[in-house]
């Protein structure tokens, strides 16, 4: 993100590289970047003659280094973005040559998504000297929560840890997914406002009662009413709430609670940064420790790891996805 800031600011200064070749695992900010590009470096006037958009699908690297040589008409730059350039991953090499001099009234996007360049080949060096080349890693999960409380306080918004948490358990870690989400809630919620679980129920259908953050938290305080309850709707609704990811949130809980159980220093900032969540996360540890033995949850991960296997398909004859979450809470309890 800092990264992305910086290039942003330079671009803000006139200090445009020929080359921009974004790449890595997390396209939101290939995305970001090449739109802004896109929206700033000409005027909409200059844009007609000057800017264009090419498609790695549809196009090849000669093509794209042919209209990268043109020069641009009655502006200082002409921009040339090529969007999913990942599918000329066979041939990306061959714009080494233009890399090496690349033309320097021309802005050069390239988005090369999932793909990264091989640091030893000459056209990465070419691009380091001559160019700028980003590459957007994908976040870890116990770094998205993180990512939207920044990206809500540059808005001017604030989150509960809980909302926060919710949208990370149902949106994964896709950015995009999530900015798009959070777009939502900018055109009915005014700035200012700190966002909960009630927004999030309200306004983009995640359930804040009947979900895999509330059936960790009733698992943990052994709360077997309120767990069966949350199971109960699951089955009722498979599709909203798939047995894989309520079997892999629950084993990680019980993998971490492993490792709390192991912790000489338990004090609440030394447990969030030893497990890698929030520290308004950590009293559910706390709580949970004190209804699961170290021992116990050894059995219970055994005994989740047989059950995810069972989900799928291996030594169960197509059991339904109700009589696996109740299988499943059978292990717990």
């Amino acid at each position: 993100m800092e990264e992305a800031k910086k290039i942003v600011t330079a671009i803000n200064g006139g200090a445009l590289k020929p080359i921009y070749f974004l790449m890595g695992d997390e396209p939101y900010y290939i995305d970001k970047i090449a739109d802004y590009i896109a929206e700033n470096v000409l005027t909409e006037a200059e844009r007609g003659f000057n800017q264009m958009t090419i498609y790695g699908r549809d196009t090849s690297i000669d093509e794209v280094v042919s209209n990268a040589k043109r020069y641009p008409m009655m502006a200082e730059y002409q921009v040339v973005i090529v969007k999913e350039a990942q599918h000329l991953s066979r041939t990306i090499e061959q714009l080494v040559g233009y890399a090496e001099n690349p033309q320097k009234t021309t802005v050069l996007v390239v988005c090369y998504k999932y793909k990264k360049l091989d640091k030893r080949k000459k056209l990465y060096k070419a691009i380091m000297k001559h160019g700028l080349l980003f590459e957007s890693k994908k976040l870890y999960e116990n770094q998205v929560a993180d990512w939207i409380r920044r990206v809500l306080s540059g808005k001017g918004y604030k989150i509960t840890p809980k909302a926060a948490a919710l949208l990370v358990e149902f949106l994964g870690t896709d950015l995009s997914k999530i900015n798009n989400e959070l777009e939502k809630l900018f055109l009915v919620i005014d700035r200012q406002t700190e966002i909960t679980p009630i927004h999030i129920e309200k306004h983009i259908g995640i359930s804040k009662d009947f979900n895999n953050f509330e059936l960790k938290k009733a698992v943990g305080e052994h709360n077997v009413e309120k767990a069966t309850r949350i199971i109960t709707y699951f089955g009722q609704n498979p599709k909203d709430n798939p047995f894989v990811l309520t079997i892999s949130l629950l084993y990680n809980f019980f993998t971490q609670l492993l490792r709390y159980h192991g912790l000489t220093d338990r004090s609440s900032g030394q447990v969030a940064k030893a497990l890698g969540v929030n520290p308004y996360f950590v009293n559910e540890y706390q709580i949970a420790s004190k209804n699961y033995p170290m021992k116990r949850v050894s059995q219970i991960i055994t005994k989740l790891r047989n059950l995810d296997l069972k989900g799928k398909g291996v030594g169960s004859q197509n059991m339904s996805q109700h009589d696996l979450l109740k299988e499943l809470l059978a292990a717990i309890f």
